[in-house]
This record gives structure tokens, C-alpha cells and sequence, in this order.
């Protein structure tokens, strides 16, 4: 125990730096710490406190409840104080709350309401007669910031109660709070237009709320969601908070779904875990859940301490943000190749985990943030989310921090690593050999509109992969029947029948075969335009991106990733090893550059008398041109049936040509040769990539 002039000292630091996190946090909008940091340093305080009682003085921050009113709004004096509550961060402390609660109530089991404790910033709303008059922050908790007006432009706010004979007096404390999508994509405005940026949905939040101009507020997407009443005259008798809750959402007042009542402890950790298991998935952000006496008979009972109600209690999650250091960054593979940076951290307990990694999101995040090995780092995790560095205390790095460099090839494979033209994400080009990308690259290889190898899905590739049967693709045709019937749960017939459309599969076409690559950015669409184009396989693969960019519709990008898959000899070896193992089709005739539908674009819409799609847009296609699932200003004809609906509409008004079907297969036999006998339109259809909505 600390010795009275240690304590007196102790409490006097521990008190200017409380005030000094306050000011930055409340004040400026600008927090110096995160959440965790904060709770220790007070937590700090109050146990010196409780061993020195009479050392507690009027300007402790125990003594109060949150900032000053900003000076250039008007302050408002609060009717009835919005006061903070106490804090619960143990199973532990919650049993002591409730045994507070029934030891003071008389009580041998309390009925509690409860709901999430909403991380944004607390406001209370003045409505008389029926007419919202007034908005104001907490403040201090008697005195806060008149907001009105840009509390105005918050929609889910009634600036009229829908009450025929409204209260004389209704005062409404609720929270204003963002939504995580609508954060980020605040953050993302922000770093176009050069602002700044918030480091979470709280402070942009507050930053929306107090700005001195209601038309940026407006521009701001808030929230509110109302969670109790303050002063009030001619309102309905309620006896309970439930009931309360049930009043503002008859007044139409947003109010959180997830409210209960529990009894209990066991009820109140029963909603804790709930609550808990929920967070992650929720729109917006929670710190903890809130548990209130429901009774008000019993709330008036308990009464106040100076700074809390003793019938209410916050129950905080885990943090989600501590502090650690950087001890080294590495990368890490995904199963599409993308190349992340991860900071290897000083192991640290956040989120309800003890944290070690940390995703850098890319190489531009990671120089944005200016993240150095050996760097003190804030870590943020939120729910079941990967953790992610939100900050550096630049302050604290050390001499001998330093820069990381990105690979030049992938620690899995050993590939080349590439950053495609425009991207932010780096990536390994070892789509067919390398381990991480494994299981993506063998299921898209077997599925339907690749290679239609039916039966080998993702469960039987999850078998073959961890039994070390596949690392290949070309390791599919080296399977045989012992060795996929000794598998758990695959019969001897299964087998077999995997092992047939395994066969099968050797007789492909050559769009099928480029698409099954699974080349990055190359569809279905697109495959089918280089196989055209090229041909042949072997051609494809020797050519330059300025060739592959006269394909019609490749540009730089999908010509860049051709190129590069192309390029590594690992991929060029699996695909050897395959054409080895019987994997064959038949090259295809080279796209006729000069046909009559070359550069020309067509839509089908409704039922022609006599092709189906398939046909029809197989004789397209053999005549050079393309087909779109949308009608545009591109479109060059409209291929029209019965019951076109709105893309015939559209084509009308865009002046576009119609066609049914004799003016369609007129146009064909205009060019001699471009209608394909019939036996072959069949078979350019199945090379055909189905659109939807084409009919």
C-alpha cells in the first residue's frame, strides 16, 4: 500500500493526465489514448482512492461526469442530470452489483432491463407540447451544449410527437452515434478531399454533432437511438423502464431492438454472452450492455452515489484497442493470391484475445500509417474481426526502427509477385503451384462453367488437399480408384463415378480450358475472346501485352495478369503436365477481324420463334461479334422475340435497331459462310457463357 505523501503524488499526476485525455477527448474530438488506456489510468485512481478516502477532493475526476460544454455553443442547463454510470469488467463485479442492488432493495431476486451501451455521444432532447424545442450534449453532466439545430437534421429525430394531446414537458435522452459502413465510407471522402481522418465511428460522431455550421452536420449520416427519459410533465404513469422504453417507441423514437428484461445475475450474464456473440455482426458500434433496475420504485429506493445511479451499472466488453509494439512484419498469402503485410506484434490482450498478429491491410496502408518494426502501435479488434493497426506513437519509436520492403517473390512458391496497374493489393503469380492458393484454384477448376469435373467439390477438394493426394492441378489426373475410394465417406461407386467425369473432362474446349486457369480478372466472356483471338493455346502463351490487348475487350489490366500468369514457368509446367496426362481440345478457327458483326454489340431479349439463346448467340459470336446482357448507347441491334419487355422499350428509345429473327438470320446470309451448319451451332454453344436476363 502506497504511503500517504506517495498516494497525495500519485493521485495529483494521475488526475492532470485524466484531465488532459478528457479535454482531448470530449473538447477538441481528438483522443490522445485509446479506451483501454483510459480505463486503467482511471481504474488507477479510483483503487488509490478507496485506500485513501479522505484524499478524494471536489476536482477528482471520480467526482464528475464527462467534458465542458465547447465555448462556442450555448450551454444548457440540464432539468435533471444525465449522469455517467459505473463500470463492470468482471463476472465478478457484476454478482457485487447485483448483491448491491438486492441488499439495498430488500429484494431476493431483481428484475433488470437491459440493453447494448451504445459507443457514440449522449444527448437529450427537449420536447414541449408535443414540439422539439431544444437539443443538448451531457456535457458535464449538469450543463451541456445546445445542438439543436444540428440535431435538426438528423431524420430519425421527430421534430413533432404524433400525440393529439401531447405532454407539456417531455425530455428525451438517447445517443447519436454512425454506422460502420457509413463510417468508412466518411473516412474514405475524407482522404479524397484531403480531410481529416477519424479514428473511429465515435469521434466522427462527435465531430458531426458539434460543428459550429448544420449544413456540414447535415451532409454527416447520424444516427440516434433513444434509451431513457429525463424530466417530463402529463406523460402516461409509468412504473418501469420496459415501460419507458415501449412509451418512446409508441412515439416513434428509433429504440434498440435488442432490449430484454432479465432476472437475475444468471439472467444478466445470460445477456451479456448474447449480446457478445452478436457484436461483431452489429451495424454499429457497442462497448458493453447496460443494466437498469427495471422497477422506478425500486430505482428511487437505491438512489445516487455522487456521480452514478446505484440501480444502473455498464457491463464493458473486453477492449478492442490496446497498445504494443511492432517486433516484425512479415506477408501473408491469400487463396487468391493477394499478398497482405502483417505486423507481428508483442503478444497483447484485446478484443477478449491475447492478440500476436495484426493485418496491414497493403503496401499504401502501411506507408500511410508510417508503420516502422519496432514501432509502439494502438491495435483495434472488434468482435470476431481480424485485429488491425490503428495508429503509431511516432513519439516512441526507437533508433533503431526500420522500414519494411515488400517481396519481390511469394514466401509460399517462390513466384513472382506483381502489383497490377491501378491496384492497391500486390500478388503472387503461382496461381497453379502455389500452396496457399491451392484449394481455390482445383475447386474453380472442376466447377460447372470450367471443367465440369462433377462431384469434385469443395469437401472432397478440402480431403484431397490435406491428405497431400493434390497439390496440383495436374495431380486431378493422377488419381485412381483405391486411392479416392480409401477417403472418408466415399464409397467405391462415388469414386468411380468422380473418376468418370474426371475422363471426361480431358475432352475439352479450348475457352473452357483458359477459363478453368482461373487467370485473374479472365472470365468466361473474356477466355472465350482470347481463344478466338489466338486460337491455339501455345499462342496465347507467347504473347506480349501489347498483342494481348488488341483482343477485343482486354485492356491493360486483364492483359498484364495474362501476361504475367503466362510468364511463370511453374504455371507453364502445370499446364505441360496436364496436356501430358491427355488433356486435350481442338483449336479453335482465329476470329474473323473483318465480319460482318465485328465490333458490333447485340442483345436477346424474349423468345425468337425458332433459335434458342445459346444458338443465337453462338452464330454471333462465329460472326465477330459480341453479346451484351444490357441494353446501352453501345448496342448496336436488339435482337427482339416475343414478350421483350424493358430492353426492347429501352432499345425504342434509344433509337437502336430491331431485329427479329428472319431480319437477324437475313443479316447472316447476307455474308456468305457465317451461319454455321447445324449440327455446329450446337457446339459453339456450349462454348457459349450464359447471361442471365438475356430472355
Amino acid at each position: 500500500m502506497a504511503t500517504l505523501d506517495e498516494a497525495t503524488l500519485a493521485l495529483q499526476q494521475l488526475k492532470q493526465r485524466i484531465a488532459e485525455y478528457d479535454y482531448h477527448y470530449y473538447v477538441l474530438d481528438d483522443p490522445l489514448v485509446s479506451d483501454n488506456e483510459y480505463d486503467g489510468v482511471y481504474r488507477e485512481l479510483l483503487s488509490l482512492e478507496q485506500q485513501h478516502p479522505h484524499l478524494i477532493t471536489a476536482d477528482s475526476p471520480s467526482q464528475r461526469v464527462g467534458g465542458l460544454a465547447l465555448a462556442a455553443f450555448e450551454s444548457v442547463h440540464h432539468r435533471q442530470a444525465m449522469l455517467s454510470l459505473n463500470n463492470a469488467f468482471s463476472e465478478q463485479e457484476l454478482e457485487a452489483f447485483d448483491r448491491r442492488v438486492r441488499e439495498g432493495t430488500g429484494e431476493a431476486e431483481v428484475v433488470y432491463a437491459v440493453e447494448p451501451k451504445f459507443d457514440g455521444l449522449a444527448i437529450t432532447l427537449t420536447y414541449e407540447y408535443g414540439i422539439f424545442v431544444q437539443g443538448a450534449t451531457r456535457g458535464d453532466g449538469y450543463t451541456g451544449e445546445n445542438v439543436t439545430h444540428n440535431l435538426k437534421t438528423i431524420r430519425a429525430i421527430p421534430t413533432r410527437l404524433a400525440l393529439n394531446q401531447p405532454p407539456a414537458l417531455l425530455e428525451v435522452r438517447g445517443e447519436v452515434l454512425m454506422l460502420k459502413k457509413d463510417f468508412e465510407k466518411l473516412n474514405q471522402q475524407q482522404a479524397i478531399a484531403g480531410g481529416k481522418l477519424f479514428a473511429n465511428p465515435r469521434n466522427a460522431a462527435a465531430g458531426s454533432l458539434r460543428q459550429l455550421d448544420s449544413s456540414i452536420t447535415a451532409k454527416r449520416p447520424l444516427h440516434f437511438f433513444a434509451y431513457g427519459l429525463g424530466a417530463s410533465e402529463g406523460i402516461p404513469a409509468l412504473h418501469s423502464h420496459a415501460e419507458a422504453m415501449q412509451y418512446l417507441a409508441d412515439l416513434r423514437f428509433p429504440v434498440t431492438p435488442l432490449r430484454a428484461v432479465k432476472t437475475g445475475a444468471e439472467g444478466l450474464r445470460d445477456y451479456y454472452a448474447e449480446i457478445g456473440e452478436k457484436r461483431g455482426s452489429l451495424p454499429f458500434d457497442i462497448d458493453g450492455v447496460v443494466y437498469k433496475v427495471n422497477a422506478f420504485e425500486l430505482q428511487e429506493t437505491l438512489g445516487f452515489v455522487s456521480r452514478a445511479p446505484r440501480w444502473a451499472i455498464a457491463h464493458k466488453f473486453p477492449a478492442e484497442e490496446a497498445v504494443t509494439m511492432v517486433e516484425d512484419i512479415t506477408v501473408q498469402v491469400g487463396r487468391t493470391g493477394a499478398i497482405t503485410p502483417v505486423a507481428r506484434l508483442k503478444p497483447v490482450f484485446v478484443g477478449g484475445v491475447t492478440v500476436t498478429n495484426a493485418t496491414l491491410h497493403n503496401e499504401d496502408e502501411l506507408r500511410r500509417k508510417d508503420i516502422h518494426i519496432g514501432d509502439t502501435v494502438v491495435v483495434r479488434r472488434a468482435g470476431d474481426v481480424i485485429p488491425e493497426v490503428v495508429s503509431v506513437k511516432p513519439e516512441l519509436r526507437p533508433a533503431d526502427a526500420r522500414l519494411f520492403v515488400m517481396p519481390a517473390v511469394c514466401p509460399e512458391c517462390g513466384s513472382h509477385i506483381v502489383r497490377p496497374q491501378d491496384e492497391a493489393v500486390a500478388r503472387c503469380t503461382g496461381g497453379l503451384i502455389c500452396p496457399a492458393q491451392r484449394k481455390q484454384a482445383i475447386t474453380h477448376f472442376a466447377s460447372r462453367r470450367a471443367m465440369d469435373i462433377e462431384g469434385l467439390g469443395e469437401k472432397l477438394v478440402d480431403q484431397l488437399v490435406a491428405s497431400h493426394l493434390v497439390s496440383h492441378l495436374d495431380d486431378v489426373y493422377r488419381l485412381d480408384l483405391p486411392t479416392l475410394a480409401g477417403l472418408e465417406r466415399m464409397a467405391e461407386k462415388s469414386a468411380q463415378n468422380v473418376l468418370d467425369a474426371i475422363e471426361k473432362s480431358k475432352q475439352a474446349t479450348l475457352p473452357r480450358f483458359i477459363y478453368a486457369l482461373g487467370i485473374r480478372n479472365v472470365g468466361e466472356a473474356t477466355a472465350k475472346d482470347l481463344a478466338q483471338y489466338f486460337g491455339n493455346l501455345d499462342a496465347l502463351m507467347d504473347a506480349d501485352v501489347e498483342t494481348l490487348m488488341q483482343v477485343n475487350d482486354v485492356g491493360p489490366v486483364v492483359a498484364e495478369a495474362a501476361y504475367q500468369f503466362f510468364q511463370e514457368p511453374h504455371n507453364r509446367e502445370v499446364i505441360a503436365a496436364m496436356r501430358a496426362l491427355g488433356v486435350h481440345w481442338s483449336d479453335m478457327p482465329r476470329k474473323n477481324q473483318s465480319a460482318l458483326f465485328a465490333g458490333k454489340t447485340f442483345v436477346l431479349t424474349g423468345t425468337l420463334p425458332t433459335l434458342k439463346r445459346d444458338q443465337a448467340q453462338a452464330m454471333i459470336e462465329a460472326a465477330g461479334g459480341k453479346v451484351s446482357g444490357s441494353v446501352s448507347a453501345k448496342t448496336s441491334y436488339v435482337v427482339a422475340g416475343t414478350e421483350a419487355g424493358s430492353k426492347l422499350e429501352k432499345a425504342l428509345a434509344l433509337d437502336i435497331p430491331v431485329l427479329d429473327e428472319p431480319a437477324f438470320m437475313t443479316m447472316l446470309q447476307s455474308s456468305a459462310g457465317l451461319i454455321p451448319p447445324e449440327n455446329e451451332i450446337d457446339t459453339l454453344a456450349e462454348t457459349s457463357s450464359t447471361q442471365p436476363g438475356l430472355f
